[in-house]
Order: structure tokens, then sequence, then C-alpha cells
């Protein structure tokens, strides 16, 4: 530290990598992203998918999955909401399943929650059933997956055309009736 050469230079040294463990690396943190936003003039009519961060300050007509999702003052979401933690300061007109769930003053919920961890600032708006959860998203891993942006198109089934339908007259002459057999392609 007080040595005499200038041109001395100190190296630390970088710790070692930390050991992988599997279970570990399925429950990394997430890298924090910009967040998708829906913003005050725009209508969504569908199902909104993502996994990453999402912010709703227009409306909503489908449900949404997400990882973090903010409600606007000014949004409606008119569906269910589903997603690792929903902070609302707007409008929700459906069930919301989340690790944590933040109903702000402004808020208004009109549906059930199923929760990890609930707070609720005064002024909220809430009615509905509210209930504890170990795992609230044990049940829409599967609505929520989405789909890899690189896939194969889903295969059309195909259908063989119908044989064609007699619809049999009453016969108006004594001639015995024509017997019809469909073509075989």
């Amino acid at each position: 530290m007080f040595s005499s050469r200038k041109d001395e230079k100190v190296t630390i040294p970088a710790p070692p990598p930390p050991m992988q463990n599997p279970a570990a690396a399925r429950n990394k943190p997430r890298v924090p992203s910009a967040p998708s936003i829906i913003s005050s003039d725009l209508v969504v009519v569908g199902t909104l998918k993502s996994t990453g961060d999402v912010q709703i300050d227009g409306r909503v007509e489908g449900d949404v999955y997400a990882a973090c999702l903010v409600i606007g003052e000014k949004a409606l979401i008119h569906g269910d909401v589903a997603a690792e933690e929903v902070t609302v300061r707007g409008r929700v007109e459906g069930a919301i399943r989340a690790r944590k769930v933040l109903l702000a003053a402004t808020c208004r919920v009109q549906g059930n929650i199923l929760h990890e961890a609930f707070a609720v600032e005064t002024g909220a708006y809430f009615e509905g059933n509210c209930r504890h959860a170990e795992n609230p998203l044990a049940d829409v891993a599967e609505k929520a997956a989405v789909p890899s942006a690189v896939s194969a198109p889903t295969p059309v089934p195909h259908h063989e055309p119908a044989a064609p339908t007699l619809v049999s007259r009453p016969a108006t002459n004594a001639a015995p009736a024509a017997t019809f057999t469909p073509l075989k392609s």
C-alpha cells in the first residue's frame, strides 16, 4: 500500500462462481426488464400472456397472465388475472390469483382473490371472497403458457367428405324405387 513503486498494480482475485444447484436454478430471481405497457388510449380484446412485467393503463377485455402486473388508476380489466405479484390501483372485474396482491386506495375490485400474501390500503373497494393458498398459481400454469416465438404450425385434421344422403320420396307410380349407392373414391 505504501510502496515507492508507482507502476505496481494490485489485483484482487474474483470470487469463485457459486455452486449450481438445480433447485436453486429454478428459483433464481428474474432479471428485471422494461415492462410492457398498455397505454390509457388502448383497448385490448383477448387474452394477454407475458413472461415479464406488464403495466396496464388502458382497458383489457379478457384474461391477463404475467410475472408482475401493475393495474393503473384509470385501467379496467374485465377478466381474470394471474401473476406472481399484482398491484391494483384501477378496476378489475374478475378473479385475481397471485402470490402477492396489493389493493391500493384507488382500486375497485369485483371478484374473488386467491393469494399467498395480501395487503389492502385504506380506501380500497373490494367486493368478493378472499382466500389464502400455499400455491395460488398451481392450476393456471397451462393456461398462462406463452407459446415460443418459433414453433411448428399446428396440424389441421383432415376430414373426409361425408357420403351423400338420399331422401326418399313416396313413389307416385307403381314402378319399383331406384337404389342409389354412393360413389367410392
